[in-house]
This record gives C-alpha cells, structure tokens and sequence, in this order.
C-alpha cells in the first residue's frame, strides 16, 4: 500500500490505494511528496534478498566493472567524455524508451518531470563532487571513501527514512560488503593521512553521501511512485545533456576531438553504464534498497581485479582478500 495525502487541511485522513505493479495497468495516483515507502508487494519484518536480485546484482557489477575499465582509457577525456556519453545513451536507449511509452504510458508530467530533474541533479552533484575530490585528494583516498560510506548512508536512510526493516543477516552480509571494499581499497600510498589530505577525505564523504542520496531516491521513484527504471534513466540522461549543452557549445572543438578520437570507448560507455543502473534498479523492485546497495559493490571487486589482471595493478593478495570477504557478504545477502 502506499500512502497519499490528498489535498486540504492540515490532519485530514490519509487515503490508502495500491502500489502499481510492474506490468499492471498504468496508474499514477501517488502524491509525489509522499515520504512512506511501500514497495510493488507489501514486505514483512526482516526482508529478504532472493535469488532473482542477487543475479541482477552480479550481472550489473560485471557491467558496471567493464565500463568502468573502457572509461579509464579516455582518462583525459574529463566533461567532454561525460557530455558524450550521455548524450550516446539518450540516443542508444531512444527506442526502448518509446517502447516502454507505448506499452504503459507516461507518467503525468509534473511527477515524472519533478522526479527526473531531482534524480539528473543528484547525479550530477555526485560527478562533480567526484572530480573536485580527485583534484585535490588521492584516489586512493576518496573513491574508497565514497564508494564505502555511499551504500552505508543508503542503508541507514532505507531504514530510517522508508521504513525498511532488514534481517540481522542482511545487516551483516551488507556491512561485510562495505568492510571488503575498503580492504581493497586500503594501501598504495604512505602519506594518506596527512593534514594536507583532509579536502580529499571530505569530498569523498560527501560524494558517498550523493550516491546514498540518488540510490535511495531513484529506488523511491521506481517502487513507491511506480515510474519505469527504463523512463528513469534516460531521462536522467537527456537531463544531463540538456544540462551541459552550453559547455558542449562552447567547447564544441573540445568534444568533436574527444568523439574523434575516442568513438569505440564513448559508445560502449554510453551503452554499458545506463544497463549496469537499470539492472540495479529492477533489483530494487525485488528486494529492499538496505540490501540491494551494499551488494552493488560488488562492481568494485571486480573493477579491482580487472585493473590488477589488464593494467598491471600491485597488491594482488590484499585484492583477492577483500574479493572473499566482499563474496561473503553478498552470500549472506541472498540467503537473508
């Protein structure tokens, strides 16, 4: 059930209707301000992590990995690569778009455009966040930062925010994903902690928090509000390009050298990172975001080896030990 405030005086009885489900008729009777989550199917008390998420979760980190490996070789491609690639994925995922329009209708235009716009925005707080924290701290420091704090602050705000009550073992397979994150990503450098390495430290915080942000709402958006993953995120997308339209203007040398030069690796960007993210959230359609969030680090475990197996990266024992305890705790995940 979800629950909608219609309008009128302050205390007036809330009316219940029922959560649309994936694949029934369209129906968009939801107050989008409401802040009470209710998935697709009521869930009881300890919720669970089948094995049908647990699938779409793995497939999406091996996704998520490989376009991540195909965006380090344009590692100089900076605003330019990421205005084309969106601007790839609008136009490669155009037609299942129309698709998903054609077979269930739009949204009412204040809902899905109101819903669009927060999630295109806190995306791009947390790329910006990202890059300003790259610039004036080490990777080493802010991307295990942001990557472990983010499914922790999502789970808490799953929590305490919409109401979901995870197991005690979809607690602890969460929190051994995040603990198997940072052990991979720890090392590879002495000087971490110096003072001078405080801005990185804070930026990798606050990008952690978007990405706790944009996963619980875009989750929110997807169960409680019953908006298509598919429409979600192209329209995030097309956002993002509408977004940075002037600098892609003003820079149009700039991007017609990066297309040049790079075509092979913006397509496949452009196709792989808008799949990797419509695969988790169908996940969230199946299981709470409490869990589904911390599984999805599971990319990172794969990036990790990947970056050690193609590019020659050290450490590889401190890799594969936090690549089993990060497997463990996806395992307590989908028995949870």
């Amino acid at each position: 059930m979800i629950s909608v405030t219609r309008g009128g005086p302050v205390g007036q009885q809330e009316a219940k209707l029922p959560a649309r489900r994936m694949g029934s008729e369209p129906g968009y009777a939801v107050d989008v301000f409401a802040v009470r989550h209710v998935s697709d199917v009521d869930r009881p008390e300890g919720a669970r992590m089948g094995s049908a998420a647990v699938a779409l979760v793995v497939v999406a980190a091996a996704v998520h990995a490989s376009w991540n490996y195909f965006a380090k070789r344009v590692a100089s491609g900076g605003a330019a690569f990421v205005w084309l690639t969106a601007a790839c994925s609008a136009v490669l995922y155009l037609p299942l778009a129309a698709l998903v329009v054609l077979h269930v209708g739009l949204p009412p235009l204040h809902l899905g455009l109101f819903v669009v716009v927060v999630s295109a925005a806190l995306h791009l707080a947390y790329f910006v966040l990202l890059q300003r924290g790259y610039s004036v701290g080490d990777m080493s420091v802010v991307y295990p930062l942001a990557r472990g704090t983010g499914p922790l602050l999502a789970l808490l705000i799953a929590v305490l925010v919409l109401e979901e009550r995870p197991g005690i073992t979809g607690v602890a397979g969460g929190l051994l994903v995040m603990l198997g994150v940072l052990v991979i990503s720890s090392g590879g450098g002495d000087n971490r902690l110096r003072a001078g390495k405080l801005a990185g430290v804070g930026f990798g915080l606050l990008t952690g928090s978007m990405i706790a942000f944009y996963t619980v709402w875009d989750a929110y958006a997807v169960t409680a509000l019953a908006l298509s993953p598919l429409l979600l995120i192209w329209g995030d997308q097309l956002t993002r390009v509408v977004l940075f339209a002037p600098y892609a203007w003003v820079r149009r040398d700039r991007i017609a050298d990066v297309w040049s030069g790079n075509r092979r690796e913006v397509m496949l960007v452009g196709l792989l990172s808008p799949l990797a993210y419509l695969l988790v959230l169908f996940a969230m359609r199946l299981a709470p975001v409490s869990l589904v969030a911390p599984a999805r680090e599971l990319s990172i475990v794969m990036a990790g080896l990947l970056a050690w197996w193609l590019l020659g990266e050290d450490d590889p024992v401190r890799r594969i030990a936090g690549s089993v305890v990060v497997l463990g705790g996806v395992v307590l995940l989908g028995i949870s």
